[in-house]
C-alpha cells in the first residue's frame, strides 16, 4: 500500500518526463494521485453541484436588481437603469417550474421603456414582443409597443396595440391616457404615410453568406520543410474567394462574455437575451439562443412556459437521459455546460472548447446509435505534445482529468474516466492550443462610423479620426482551415462572417504554390527574431516561409535606432538579435533600395548571419560592417542602452495622450517636443516612430487642428508603407483615418483619392463581403463624393 501511495505521489514528475506514447500510464498514475486527495473531490463537487453553482438563477436577486433599475429610471439615469434591468432578466428564472410570469413580463417592459427613452426603438419593440409572449394580457406591454410603433411611424400597428391595451385597461385614468394617445396617433396617421418599418429582429435576418466561390481546387500536399499544407493545381487570381468553413466548435473569450453574443460573436444589442437555466451566456437574439442551447433539460410540462418566456415556438424540452439533436439539426454547444453548474465559467476558454469538441463527438455517436465505449475524437491535427514543457504537460493532464469529470457529470454512464478517454482528451487539449484560430471583429474606436452611417460627419472642431481595430472575440477549431500553413507574408486573408471562416487570396497564386495565411506575426509588424520566437513558443515550429529565409528591410529597421549622423539612413538594432559573439550585423540602406539578406538555414540565424551576409554582399553594392553599436552604413557610434531607455521614456509621454480626456496646448507642445527628440533616436522607418506620429495625429484631430493631424497621419502612413507594402490592409485602415481628416479640412479631392486607394485594398482583402465587414464605407463614400458635410439619404 505504501508503495502504491508513493508511486501515485510521483505521478506529477512522471507526467512532465513522459511522451505521448506514455499517456495511458501517466494519466492513470495522476488520476490515482488525485483520487486520493479529498481536496480534489471537494473542488469537483463545487464545479458540478447545482446547489453550489455561482451561475444559478435567483429570483430574489432579480427583484433586487429590478428595484435598483426602477430607482435609476426615476432619476432619469436611463443607461444605468438599462444595465440593472438586463442583469435582473439574466437572474430571473424563466422555466415554468420557477417562473414568475408577472415579474418576467414587467422586466421586459421596464427594459423596453428604458430603451425607448434612449432612442433604441427596434430593441424596445423586441422586448415588448417578449413581454406579450410571456403575458398576453399585460396592458403595459401592449401600451409600450403601441408607443414605440408610433415612434417608428408604424401607425396601423400602433393603433392596433393601443386599442388592445384600451380594451384591457381597468382604471379610468389609464383609459383616458390611452384614448388621448390614440387620438394623437390617429391624427398623425391621417397626415403621414407609414414607413412600414419592420421589427428588425436579428433572429429573422438571413445568415451572412459570401456568394459564389471562385473555381478553386484545393489539394492537401506535403513538403519536406513544412509538412502538410494546402495548394491548388490551378492559378488563383487576387481577391478570389477560396474557402468558407463553419467551425467544428467555438467559444467566446472571457474578455468578451458580457459584450458579445456567445453564439455568433457579434456585439450584443441592448435587448440581449439569456440562457433559460444559467447566468453565463448572453445572446443577440432568440435565433442564436436556440442554436446554442437547443433542447433544455427539464420536464415536458415546462415546455409551454419556457416557450412563452423566450419566444421560441419550436423549442421542446426533454429529460437529461434523452439525447436528441437540436432544432436546427446542429448539436447544441452550450447544453452540456448548463443546468445550474458553473465549471464552464471557471475553466479557461481553450479547455471549454475542448469540452465542446468532446461533447459534439459524444452526441454524434449517441445519435448514430453507437456504443458507449469511446476514446475521443480523432481530428487528424498535430498536437506537439512531446515538445511541450514539463509544466505544460502536467497542466494538460490536470485539465483533462477535471474536464472529463465535468463531462461525466452530464453524460453519466455514456462517458467514463477510462485511461484511453483521458489520454485522448490530453491530446485534444494540446491540439486545440496549437490549431485553434482566433475569431476577430472590427471595432470602431470612436463615434465617427456611427455618424457616417447616419449620413453625418463631424465638423472640423474637435473631430475624431475615423479608426477601427481588430478585437479577438472568440477562438474556434476549423478542421480544413487548420491545414493551411503559415507565412509571415501571407497570400490569403482570413476574416469571419458570424462564425464562418472565410479565406480570400490577396496575391496572384501560381499553380502548385503554397496557399498560406498568417498565424499572427507578419513582416512589418515584427522583426525576424520576434516572429520566429512567437511562432516557436506558440506553434512549436521554426518558420521557413520566403520572408523568413531572407532579411527584409523592415526586419532591420522596424525596431532600430537611427545613425547619430543626421544625413545618414543607417540603422542600429536596439538589441543583439542579429549578432554573433556580441557583434551587430550592419548593412547600408538607401531610400529606394530594399536590402535582403538571404538565410539558407533559419534555425541557425544567429550563428550564420555574419558569414551569410558577407557572401551575399560580396558584389560590393552594399557595405557590411559588424562593429557593435555602430551605424550599419557610416559606422558612427551610439550608446544603444542609453538611447533605448530615452526612447521608451519619450514614447510613454506620447502614448499618454490617448488616456487624456481633455487636451490643451501644453500637452500638445510637450508631445511635439517628445516627438522631436524621438526622431533623433529612432530610425526614420521604425514602427515606434510611425505609432508616435499616429498618436499625435489623433490628438491634433481631437483638439481640432486638422492641418497638423493631416501632416502627422501622412507621415505615419509613409513609414508603414516601408515596413509593410502599399497594398497591405494596415495601409487601408490608416488611409480611412486620413480621409476623415481631409474631410474635416474640406479637401474633398484629396479625400476621394485616399478613399479610392483604401477601397481598392479593402476589395482585394474582402471582395463582395466588404460591405458586411466595413458597413460604413458606402456611407463614407457618399460623404466624400458630396459637396456638404452630410451624405444624401
Amino acid at each position: 500500500g505504501a508503495a502504491q501511495v508513493g508511486g501515485a505521489r510521483r505521478a506529477p514528475q512522471a507526467v512532465g518526463e513522459g511522451t505521448a506514447a506514455d499517456l495511458p500510464a501517466t494519466t492513470s498514475r495522476l488520476l490515482a494521485f488525485f483520487d486520493g486527495l479529498p481536496l480534489f473531490h471537494q473542488v469537483m463537487r463545487e464545479l458540478t453541484d447545482p446547489e453550489l453553482a455561482l451561475c444559478r438563477k435567483d429570483k430574489g436577486k432579480a427583484v433586487e436588481l429590478k428595484g435598483q433599475g426602477n430607482a435609476c429610471f426615476s432619476r432619469r439615469e436611463f443607461g444605468q437603469a438599462l444595465g440593472f434591468y438586463s442583469q435582473a432578466l439574466c437572474n430571473v428564472p424563466i422555466s415554468s417550474d420557477g417562473m414568475d410570469v408577472n415579474l418576467v413580463a414587467a422586466l421586459y417592459v421596464n427594459r423596453a421603456s428604458t430603451m425607448h427613452k434612449l432612442g433604441l426603438l427596434e430593441e424596445c419593440l423586441r422586448d415588448c414582443d417578449r413581454a406579450i409572449a410571456v403575458s398576453p394580457h399585460y396592458v403595459k406591454a401592449w401600451y409600450r409597443r403601441g408607443m414605440v410603433n408610433a415612434s417608428l411611424k408604424n401607425y396601423s400597428s400602433s393603433i392596433h396595440d393601443l386599442e388592445v391595451a384600451l380594451s384591457m385597461e381597468t382604471t379610468s385614468s389609464g383609459k383616458a391616457n390611452i384614448e388621448q394617445e390614440l387620438k394623437l396617433i390617429l391624427h398623425k396617421h391621417g397626415n403621414v404615410t407609414e414607413t412600414g418599418t419592420s421589427n428588425g429582429d436579428p433572429q429573422n435576418a438571413e445568415l451572412p453568406h459570401t456568394g459564389q466561390l471562385h473555381k478553386v481546387v484545393l489539394e492537401c500536399v506535403s513538403t519536406p520543410d513544412k509538412g502538410r499544407g494546402m495548394a491548388s493545381p490551378n492559378d488563383i487570381p487576387p481577391a478570389s474567394l477560396i474557402h468558407v468553413e463553419e467551425p467544428l466548435a467555438a467559444i467566446i473569450m472571457k474578455s468578451c462574455r458580457e459584450t458579445h453574443c456567445h453564439f455568433c460573436f457579434s456585439e450584443a444589442p441592448a435587448d440581449v437575451v439569456f440562457c433559460p437555466l444559467c447566468t453565463i451566456p448572453i445572446y443577440c437574439s432568440e435565433r442564436c439562443l436556440e442554436q446554442a442551447v437547443g433542447q433544455i433539460s427539464g420536464n415536458q410540462d415546462s415546455c409551454l412556459g419556457l416557450n412563452q418566456a423566450i419566444g421560441l415556438a419550436k423549442l421542446s424540452v426533454t429529460s437529461r437521459s434523452c439525447k436528441q439533436p437540436s432544432i436546427s439539426g446542429q448539436i447544441a454547444e452550450h447544453r452540456h455546460e448548463c443546468g445550474g453548474v458553473h465549471w464552464a465559467a471557471v475553466l479557461p476558454s481553450d479547455i471549454i472548447l475542448a469540452g465542446r469538441v468532446m461533447s459534439r463527438y459524444i452526441e454524434k455517436r449517441t445519435m448514430a446509435g453507437k456504443g458507449s465505449a469511446m476514446s475521443g475524437p480523432d481530428l487528424d491535427l498535430v498536437h506537439h505534445y512531446d515538445q511541450n514543457s514539463p509544466a505544460s504537460k502536467l497542466e494538460s493532464h490536470i485539465y483533462a482529468i477535471v474536464l472529463l469529470h465535468c463531462l461525466q457529470n452530464y453524460y453519466r454512464s455514456i462517458l467514463s474516466c477510462a485511461n484511453d478517454s483521458l489520454s485522448q482528451l490530453v491530446l485534444l487539449i494540446c491540439q486545440i492550443k496549437v490549431n485553434s484560430i482566433a475569431v476577430v471583429r472590427m471595432k470602431s474606436m470612436d463615434r465617427s462610423h456611427e455618424l457616417i452611417a447616419n449620413g453625418e460627419f463631424p465638423e472640423a472642431d474637435g473631430a475624431a479620426l475615423c479608426s477601427v481595430e481588430q478585437v479577438r472575440v472568440a477562438q474556434a477549431i476549423y478542421i480544413s482551415g487548420s491545414h493551411f500553413n503559415h507565412s509571415c507574408r501571407p497570400n490569403v486573408h482570413a476574416y469571419f462572417l458570424s462564425r464562418a471562416l472565410v479565406l480570400r487570396s490577396t496575391d496572384f497564386i501560381k499553380s502548385g504554390s503554397p496557399i498560406e495565411l498568417s498565424y499572427g506575426p507578419q513582416v512589418g509588424e515584427m522583426d525576424l527574431p520576434e516572429r520566429q520566437r512567437l511562432l516557436r513558443d506558440n506553434y512549436y515550429f521554426s518558420c521557413q516561409c520566403s520572408s523568413c529565409s531572407e532579411l527584409n528591410l523592415s526586419d532591420l529597421v522596424v525596431k532600430s535606432l537611427r545613425c547619430p549622423q543626421c544625413n545618414c539612413l543607417g540603422a542600429l538594432s536596439e538589441s543583439s538579435c542579429y549578432s554573433t559573439k556580441g557583434n551587430f550585423v550592419h548593412v547600408t540602406l538607401s531610400d529606394s533600395h530594399v536590402c535582403k539578406l538571404s538565410l539558407p538555414d533559419v534555425s541557425k540565424v544567429d550563428e550564420d548571419m555574419v558569414e551569410v551576409g558577407k557572401s551575399f554582399f560580396q558584389d560590393s553594392c552594399v557595405n557590411l560592417n559588424i562593429d557593435p553599436g555602430c551605424c550599419m552604413s557610416c559606422r558612427s557610434h551610439l550608446d544603444v542602452s542609453s538611447a533605448v531607455a530615452t526612447s521608451y521614456r519619450l514614447t510613454s509621454k506620447i502614448d499618454g495622450l490617448k488616456d487624456l480626456t481633455v487636451l490643451d496646448n501644453t500637452f500638445m507642445t510637450e508631445a511635439l517636443q517628445s516627438l522631436k527628440h524621438l526622431k533623433k533616436l529612432r530610425h526614420p522607418y521604425s514602427k515606434v516612430l510611425a505609432q508616435a506620429k499616429d498618436m499625435i495625429a489623433e490628438a491634433f484631430a481631437k483638439v481640432g487642428d486638422q492641418e497638423q493631424a493631416r501632416k502627422h497621419c501622412e507621415a505615419s502612413i509613409q513609414i508603414l508603407e516601408k515596413l509593410y507594402h502599399s497594398k497591405h490592409i494596415i495601409i487601408a485602415h490608416e488611409l480611412i483615418k486620413l480621409v476623415s481628416i481631409l474631410l474635416s479640412l474640406g479637401d474633398r479631392e484629396s479625400a476621394l483619392t485616399a478613399f479610392s486607394r483604401a477601397e481598392a485594398i479593402f476589395l482585394l482583402y474582402y471582395g463582395s463581403d466588404m460591405k458586411k465587414i466595413l458597413p460604413y464605407l458606402d456611407a463614407l463614400k457618399g460623404v466624400v463624393s458630396n459637396g456638404s458635410n452630410r451624405a444624401s439619404g
